[in-house]
């Protein structure tokens, strides 16, 4: 029998504009119609070259996604700023979306921010789930991390202890958390950071549990303990 090969993992393209399209569609639903200006505004803060960079090759990759939405609306002609990698951009457009609803809504925004991001964590943590199935395997801790959906780049730094129904994993660079410092962001990536994890662990299985006690934004590394009590998870 042929060994498969494992699923590349997503772009940071794609992903950025699947977590767009949770945040507006999840704003919208939440708020209302008249959150869709304060949504362009943080587009417009973030740069609209930029944007049209990430929307544009997300759609090359064949990712369904609203950000282009946006930018019809604008059609404005820039040239793109190459400044930054992918993984700042990310961490950016998701910050001034954020902070404009949530400057604007207060407590009703920050919850529809967080939603956002658990369904996109959910989202991500059931592809990770068939990825692992595409290869034969169940979805236990032990193939949580090596059929993850993301790429590490050298931009993080991390330590991974795995046992037998535990993994602890330690960040001392992140991308997204050292973006969010830099620009005094913290208290709006914070919502990303509070959510991410967790909701891609449950998405992967629901007897996931994460703990999440330390984080770039506030100590400077990121800890994580992620268990599950199940010895045997299911494959798709």
């Amino acid at each position: 029998m042929t060994q498969k090969e494992p699923l590349p993992p997503l772009s940071m393209y794609t992903i950025t504009a699947k977590l767009f399209s949770h945040m507006e569609s999840t704003i919208i639903e939440q708020i209302g119609q008249q959150a869709k200006p304060y949504i362009t505004k943080g587009i417009r803060q973030f740069g609209w070259d930029r944007a049209r960079k990430i929307s544009n090759q997300a759609t090359e990759e064949g990712t369904a996604h609203r950000l282009n939405d946006y930018l019809l609306s604008d059609p404005r002609a820039e040239d793109v700023d190459e400044q930054g990698t992918i993984y700042a951009w990310m961490a950016q457009l998701f910050a001034e979306v954020t902070k404009q609803v949530v400057d604007q809504y207060g407590d009703s925004g920050k919850d529809a921010v967080r939603e956002a991001v658990r369904r996109f964590g959910e989202e991500r943590g059931e592809g990770i789930a068939h990825r692992a199935a595409h290869l034969g395997f169940p979805n236990t801790i032990q193939h949580y991390l090596s059929n993850y959906d993301m790429g590490r780049s050298e931009l993080f730094e991390f330590e991974n202890v795995l046992t037998e129904n535990n993994i602890e994993q330690t960040f001392t660079k992140c991308p997204f958390g050292e973006q969010w410092v830099e620009d005094g962001m913290g208290e709006y990536g914070i919502l990303y950071c509070e959510m991410i994890d967790p909701a891609v662990a449950k998405g992967f299985n629901s007897d996931f549990e994460v703990e999440h006690d330390q984080y770039v934004i506030h100590e400077g590394v990121c800890h994580f303990h992620f268990s599950m009590n199940k010895k045997e998870g299911k494959q798709l």
